[in-house]
């Protein structure tokens, strides 16, 4: 039970809803038990009308012959002052009014539970989200995609309806069977301790039978999380899909998928649903043991034998346990199905979020100095993507990083906003380790354009004030100036408040880019980390995205990612990066002096 520390958590916090819901629960059983037990009155006038009580019977409430007895002198005044039939009436009045009160409180039950319910799945799902937000950049280049939304939907799904869709059948149910229980014992002890030899035995198989039911899950979840990564990719990526006519290739790796779940589906719903008959079938059979030693003990005038209406009624309260025994069992089996997705989401609330706030952490205010890489080393596990790189960017000054790919170019310019962690040397700003600083305050003071336009399915004003939600319109359409939006965001049909489609899918890619330097120009921040925006773009875009991006980087300080070497001739320096080295560095005349690696790459793009 240790994995469901985290729901115990938060039914912590409703402690009170649990404690109205079980005090309404006991309600609804204990009215239900009332109309059980008026059957053995109606049933003894039915049978034995001239069985009369004159005397109020002696003795404690807790003995059936002493209650019953009691009851039958009350009903023997009733007769005696009216007649049979009305007495009948009247017990078949207390029967109705007994149902009626035990379903109002049981619809009680269920109006509480409903938001107690919804209530863990949203804060499940708010810790999760916070989690995913929380976690660094690192951890889902270790994960699929698919994956992660399958955490967040399937198995948040899966929990709602496999664990928490059992938290009325785990309070409920065994209320009921407990009840039901003393009922039994005070009717007959004899029979009930028949009866508590085969009910352990019972919850013995069912418990065998659901153990594998767990690893079968968990099996499923993984399935689940794989077609819903090649559903993503397959989105993703339609256009390349369809060009290089691969559709039967991907086709075919989601229908095996897909085949495989549906197997294991199969399997683990056939055990789960094995419960609910594999129950009822031992329940009957315990009644029909109940049945022979009651008939036995009858048929001997056994001095532990009841009699007749007290024995139908003491059957049809054990036939009212066989539905809450059907209930426990199929929850149980729920429950065994829901650990694994419980396990997984577990994974990701467990998992240790290595860039973080250190204690006393201060805030950055305004960048005034330099950003220092001092003897910095970073490697994904065993992987050493960079080491050693020594390098001062002064205030106000373009480094640019050059270099093929894999050189190590974006992880470098990641270690600024610590997108990652250097695995050794020191990252400075302004004298201090950036991880003296809070988060939140250095991310503040830095802008980001990747090669690829980040957007959100939100209206062209929204995106641009992404960093800046309280922006007045007229600052929103300063930004969008001076990053040569404005005259194409006003020919659209709804200007600045035009929707742009799932990650700007309704704009041109000169456009998207635009947008994203619009965003950086409104944060308006004194450091700028630039991943070469105009690499994908046509020539009148590149040159509109160009003219943006000098706009944007005047007097600030410039971190920029080169892949066109043209854009990059009046940095301050360019540092030439070659398998996680500094290889060369120097002005773009000195390079294309010395010869090296830069004037080759330079030669390079040139002859294209």
């Amino acid at each position: 039970m240790k994995k469901y520390t985290r729901l115990f958590k938060y039914l912590k916090d409703l402690k009170w809803s649990i404690v109205l819901y079980t005090g309404l629960t006991i309600l609804s059983v204990a009215f239900s038990l009332v109309s059980l037990t008026m059957l053995i009155p109606f049933m003894n006038l039915l049978f034995h009308p001239d069985q009369l009580v004159h005397t109020l019977p002696q003795g404690p409430m807790t003995n059936s012959q002493v209650l019953i007895d009691t009851f039958k002198y009350y009903l023997t005044k009733i007769i005696e002052s009216h007649s049979m039939l009305y007495a009948m009436a009247v017990i078949c009045g207390i029967i109705l009014l007994a149902i009626a009160l035990k379903n109002f409180f049981l619809y009680c039950t269920y109006y509480i539970l409903a938001p107690m319910r919804n209530s863990l799945v949203r804060r499940l799902k708010d810790e999760l989200y916070a989690k995913i937000l929380e976690l660094p950049i690192g951890y889902f280049t270790e994960q699929r995609k698919g994956d992660v939304l399958s955490r967040m939907t399937n198995d948040t799904y899966e929990i709602e309806t496999s664990v928490l869709g059992t938290m009325d059948g785990l309070i409920k149910d065994p209320i009921n069977i407990i009840f039901l229980l003393v009922a039994l014992f005070v009717l007959s002890p004899a029979l009930s301790l028949f009866l508590l030899v085969f009910l352990p035995i019972t919850g013995f198989v069912i418990g065998r039978i659901s153990r594998s039911l767990r690893k079968t899950s968990n099996a499923a979840a993984i399935k689940a999380g794989e077609s819903l990564s090649v559903l993503e990719e397959t989105l993703s990526g339609l256009r390349v899909i369809k060009a290089f006519n691969v559709e039967k290739l991907l086709g075919n790796k989601f229908f095996t998928l897909n085949d495989e779940l549906f197997h294991l589906k199969n399997r683990m719903q056939q055990r789960r649903d094995l419960a609910s008959p594999l129950s009822e079938v031992m329940g009957v059979g315990v009644l029909c043991g109940v049945l022979l030693f009651g008939g036995y003990l009858i048929t001997t005038h056994s001095a532990f034998a009841l009699a007749p209406e007290a024995f139908i009624a003491y059957l049809a309260a054990f036939s009212q346990i066989i539905n809450p025994a059907k209930s426990i069992s199929t929850s149980w089996y729920n429950i065994q199905k829901g650990s694994a997705a419980v396990a997984r989401i577990e994974e990701v609330l467990n998992a240790t979020v290595t860039v973080k706030d250190l204690p006393g952490a201060q805030t950055l205010d305004t960048f005034q100095h330099s950003i220092e890489f001092r003897g910095i080393s970073f490697a994904y596990g065993d992987h050493q993507i960079l080491e050693n790189i020594n390098l001062t960017i002064p205030k106000g000054k373009t480094v640019a990083l050059v270099g093929s790919s894999g050189a190590g170019k974006s992880t470098l310019a990641d270690l600024v906003p610590r997108f990652h962690d250097v695995t050794n040397g020191e990252l400075l700003i302004d004298g201090v380790n950036i991880k003296g600083y809070t988060l939140e305050s250095l991310r503040r003071q830095i802008s980001i354009v990747t090669q690829e336009p980040i957007l959100f399915n939100d209206t062209i004003a929204a995106n641009i004030a992404l960093g800046e939600p309280d922006a007045s319109r007229e600052a929103i359409m300063d930004a969008a100036r001076v990053a040569n939006a404005d005259n194409f965001i006003r020919q659209k049909e709804g200007g600045y408040e035009s929707n742009i489609g799932d990650r700007g899918t309704k704009l041109s890619g000169g456009e998207r880019q635009r947008l994203t330097i619009a965003r950086a120009v409104l944060k308006n921040p004194p450091i700028l980390i630039l991943d070469e925006a105009t690499s994908s773009l046509d020539t009148e875009s590149e040159r509109l995205v160009q003219d943006a991006i000098y706009k944007l980087m005047k007097d600030r300080t410039s971190l920029v990612i080169a892949h066109r070497l043209s854009t990059i001739r009046h940095a301050d320096e360019i540092i030439v990066l070659q398998k996680g080295r500094i290889a060369e560095r120097g002005t773009h005349d000195q390079l294309i002096e010395a010869g090296g690696i830069y004037r080759r790459l330079v030669e390079m793009q040139e002859v294209k």
